[in-house]
């Protein structure tokens, strides 16, 4: 699959990227010599990468946009010269979210795409890891903590401090936390657990994971168990449609809440969908938030919409994440050289610090990030009327200082 968004794009001038392992994103190596490497999925002119992310599946459309985002940073790489001169190019696959089918399609990009590395957005590639790591394959993308024993696992982010989202919910009124899921995925049990012990450090009660899909749950029934529960805070790790539908079920009987965050939704085409449904909805942000601007942000945007024009609006959560993961890649394959190897580029970003996807990210360092959670982050907020996000904390800490 997927070779029909891989285009021969129209030239930008070059950038000239600093030597050294700074936070700067990849540009364009052109002026390097082509050498001719052996190394799978390296030619003299390209090198091919590998997209494994859930287009369908449980919680797929909270990240439909991904894609758009590896578009828009490998078109942007491409018209500024490539890696070394080579043009990077990537096949894609749907792992529908599932544990069997993501090991399938991974095993088809490694045999039979022969692709160098990989780019995830998925929270299925638990199967594949030990295999992945075993092949020495490079691995940009989503992370969960359980995964950072592997060397050659990289993400910009493993886990947020729940505590953070905790003193949010305490800053606005909660006391008790409702906790909302669709379905029960193993990564989902875990962060529950997670965020329940890190609430009742900071004084907060929570219920245990109180499950929803549309279509098949009533989201009445869900409102009665947060009521019986005192619930006056809500969380949700589900989809923006689920929290959507228990959002308006709390308030046709008149539930209060204080405050309610969703983990997903912080996309502009959700806007026009359901804004008028989650207006005053809360949304923690892991980059720079949209809204705040900035030449990043430009960057992005101007990336976004002439190399993905499909996805009409940008500013979509899940296309920055991809768009940072693809840039994170790009910059450990310029620092593995001209014949790059895997185990040169895993090396190779291990030594990197600082590392900020060219100002969409607090500085990161790859070699320690996954063993120390993110403590400081932003919160944006649906505006009543449903048309708009504002930011509502430009930072805001474990600790619940700005830091």
């Amino acid at each position: 699959m997927g070779l029909g968004r891989v285009r021969t794009l129209p030239g930008l001038t070059a950038v000239v990227v600093a030597t050294g392992l700074t936070s700067c994103s990849p540009g364009s190596s052109a002026g390097s010599p082509r050498a001719a490497c052996t190394s799978p999925g390296v030619t003299s002119d390209q090198v091919k990468l590998g997209l494994v992310y859930s287009e369908s599946g449980m919680g797929s459309t909270a990240i439909a946009s991904a894609r758009s985002g590896v578009d828009a940073r490998i078109g942007l790489v491409n018209a500024e010269g490539g890696i070394h001169g080579r043009k990077v190019v990537y096949e894609w696959r749907d792992d529908t979210n599932t544990l069997a089918q993501s090991a399938t399609v991974t095993e088809e990009l490694l045999r039979d795409e022969g692709v160098f590395g990989l780019v995830t957005v998925t929270t299925a590639l638990g199967s594949s890891l030990e295999s992945l790591a075993a092949q020495k394959v490079p691995v940009v993308g989503f992370g969960l903590q359980s995964w950072a024993e592997y060397p050659n696992l990289f993400s910009d982010m493993y886990e947020a401090s729940p505590e953070t989202v905790g003193r949010y919910v305490r800053a606005n009124g909660g006391s008790g936390v409702g906790i909302l899921t669709t379905g029960t995925p193993a990564s989902t049990v875990d962060a529950v657990t997670w965020y329940r012990t890190a609430f009742q450090s900071i004084g907060l009660t929570s219920t245990d994971a109180i499950s929803y899909a549309r279509g098949s749950d009533s989201p009445a029934r869900v409102v009665r168990e947060l009521a019986a529960a005192g619930a006056d805070a809500l969380i949700g790790f589900t989809t923006p449609e689920d929290m959507a539908d228990v959002v308006q079920a709390a308030r046709a009987v008149n539930l209060r809440l204080a405050t309610t965050v969703s983990f997903t939704g912080y996309d502009s085409a959700v806007l026009p969908v359901l804004g008028q449904e989650l207006a005053g909805v809360s949304f923690p942000v892991y980059s720079r938030p949209f809204e705040v601007g900035g030449a990043a942000i430009d960057r992005y945007r101007a990336a976004m919409t002439r190399y993905a024009p499909e996805t009409v609006e940008p500013d979509q959560q899940f296309a920055l994440h991809a768009y940072v993961y693809s840039d994170m890649f790009l910059r450990g394959l310029d620092l593995a050289g001209d014949c790059p190897t895997r185990e040169g580029f895993i090396g190779a970003l291990r030594k990197v610090t600082g590392y900020d996807a060219g100002g969409l990210i607090e500085p990161v360092n790859p070699t320690t990030n996954s063993t120390q959670p993110l403590n400081c982050y932003a919160f944006v907020q649906i505006n009543p009327t449903g048309t708009a996000f504002q930011v509502t904390r430009p930072r805001l800490c474990a600790d619940g200082t700005a830091g």
